[in-house]
């Protein structure tokens, strides 16, 4: 099997927590679950997805604080929270409660644009600042500040009884290392490695520029070589790789076959670049610990990365999670030179 000169080191899994509208309790129970069986076999980090007027996760971090209180080593991230529905100063202050509430084990990641549909929300989001809004860049450079310590008023001091402080309380030091910024474009990557982020890439990039058809790993690359060309860090910023991968070496000759027939479905889209804005996606990677080792240790990008957050598919059962969260930490991790926390 080919060498790849970044043995992994951190193995991730990344969920969304579906639920049924008449009966939200037992989805969000679920992702719970999944999560602290996570940490039981030893994985170093779980992520949640941020959907909004969906039937995912709409609060991550009220869930990273309900794990937070039922696991005891396993870090919690967000891939990713879009700000243009939060207040940066707000979000802080929950951010930070979490982390310390977690013992310092949160990884916020986080992305920019305009909500989702914003026409449509706008009214009920923004009734009387839409037009105003700022949805790039500034809006996490104002998060990452907040979040740093700069200070978010002129006033502090003592008022009567009460005692004000003019940064975000309370403070976790080590929250401002641990933020993560979730791009697939150079320019994102030139962004966050600029601005000292951690970087997360997904199985979706945008595909820039003329010429022949793009390859995705390649473009993947190249923007992991561009954040850490910015990146103070330089060789040793972190980056996270988050494609979708099923291992089926426990499954169930159904469980093999639903899981075929959902890449399958999914595999037009990988076949040119998509939309306006030219979404390339990752095929999905369906099959035994051993031949999808071999797959990711071709992969370019996968060759310059040693942390991975692989996405659990949307649809799937709370046991076809069971399944592949356990082949990956017992079958496919240590395949890809990675071993267990304890």
């Amino acid at each position: 099997m080919p060498s790849t000169p970044r043995p992994l080191r951190r193995l991730g899994f990344l969920t969304i927590g579906l639920f049924d509208a008449a009966d939200p309790a037992r989805g969000h129970e679920s992702t719970l679950e999944i999560i602290e069986l996570g940490e039981r076999l030893g994985f170093d980090s779980a992520w949640v997805r941020h959907r909004h007027l969906q039937y995912g996760i709409s609060s991550p971090v009220a869930v990273l604080a309900a794990v937070s209180q039922r696991t005891r080593r396993i870090e919690l991230g967000t891939a990713v929270t879009p700000l243009g529905w939060e207040n940066p100063l707000r979000l802080a202050e929950d951010l930070a409660t979490v982390d310390i509430l977690s013992g310092g084990r949160l990884n916020p990641g986080v992305s920019v644009g305009p909500p989702t549909h914003f026409e449509q929300v706008a009214g009920a989001l923004y009734p009387d600042t839409a037009d105003v809004e700022d949805f790039g860049y500034e809006r996490v450079r104002r998060l990452l500040d907040l979040v740093r310590g700069k200070t978010a008023t002129d006033f502090s001091g003592v008022e009567g009884f009460e005692v004000f402080s003019d940064v975000v309380q309370p403070h976790s030091p080590g929250l401002g290392r641990r933020l993560w910024y979730g791009g697939g474009s150079l320019g994102s990557a030139r962004w966050a490695g600029e601005h000292g982020m951690n970087f997360l890439t997904s199985s979706v990039v945008k595909a820039e520029g003329d010429g022949a058809a793009p390859d995705f790993a390649a473009v993947q690359l190249s923007h992991i070589r561009e954040f850490r060309a910015r990146h103070p860090d330089g060789e040793a910023a972190r980056v996270s790789q988050g494609l979708v991968v099923i291992p089926t070496d426990s499954a169930t000759p159904e469980q093999r076959a639903r899981y075929a027939e959902y890449a399958a479905g999914r595999l037009p889209r990988t076949a040119s670049p998509q939309g306006p804005a030219r979404l390339l996606f990752a095929p999905d990677l369906v099959g035994t610990s051993a031949e999808l080792a071999e797959r990711l240790h071709a992969h370019a990008a996968f060759r310059e990365i040693d942390e991975v957050a692989f996405a659990l598919p949307f649809t799937f059962e709370h046991a076809d999670y069971v399944q592949i969260l356990t082949d990956m930490a017992t079958k496919l991790g240590p395949a890809l030179g990675w071993r267990p926390a304890d």
